[in-house]
This record gives structure tokens, C-alpha cells and sequence, in this order.
């Protein structure tokens, strides 16, 4: 299976169960690993046959500023159900992190697998 990723997608959204983190936005970093066969996209060298990584991105983005999760956990759950199903991705890891969210510490996240990696 071949892979399309996203690494360190950044951006300020509400996400946590503590009060403060309900009213201040917070960057969050989330990595996507996806499986997708591009044989055909690498072949015909058009992008309609190719996993459009931008809007993959876009609307994961999106996503997650409209839900304001409180859980890393459940946002992570609901990143990968959404984009296999709206993207048609039989594969995906997610990791989100949220940076600086325990004093000395670089990030605090989850990884979540979903699908078959044939």
C-alpha cells in the first residue's frame, strides 16, 4: 500500500474539558498517514486520481474548529471516521498533539489506527 501524509498540520481551535480551554483557542499539530493507492495518479500524472492532500487537510481543519472537541482521544477518533468516509481512505493514523499542555513537556497527544493496510 502506498501512503499520503500530512505532518504538523497547525492551527488554533478550542479543544479541552477545562474551562479556560473551552474560551482560549490553542494550536494543535495533527500528522496524517493515509493509505491510498496512487499507482494510477503516479501513471497518468493527474491529480484526479490522486488523494487531494489539501483538501484532506482543509477539512480536517475545519472539522475540528467546528466540532470543539474536549478530548484529544475523541477529536483523533472522529479525524480518521470523517476522513475515511468522506475521502473513501481504507487506511489512516492520526496523531494530534496538543504543544506545551503539560509544563515541560514538548506536546501532549494520541494516535489513533483505523482500516486495513493491504
Amino acid at each position: 500500500m502506498d501512503f499520503v501524509q500530512v505532518k504538523e498540520l497547525r492551527f488554533q481551535t478550542i479543544v479541552g474539558c477545562w474551562d479556560w480551554e473551552r474560551q482560549t483557542p490553542q494550536q494543535v499539530s495533527i500528522d496524517l498517514d493515509m493509505g491510498w493507492d496512487f499507482a494510477q495518479a503516479a501513471k497518468t500524472d493527474e491529480l484526479k486520481h490522486a488523494l487531494n492532500y489539501k483538501e484532506v487537510a482543509q477539512r480536517v481543519e475545519v472539522f475540528v474548529q467546528e466540532a470543539k472537541f474536549e478530548l484529544v482521544e475523541t477529536a483523533a477518533v472522529g479525524i480518521a471516521d470523517m476522513v475515511m468516509q468522506e475521502f473513501s481512505v481504507p487506511w489512516i493514523r492520526v496523531a494530534f498533539h496538543k504543544p506545551y499542555a503539560v509544563k515541560k513537556s514538548r506536546s501532549v497527544g494520541v494516535v489513533v489506527e483505523r482500516g486495513t493496510r493491504d
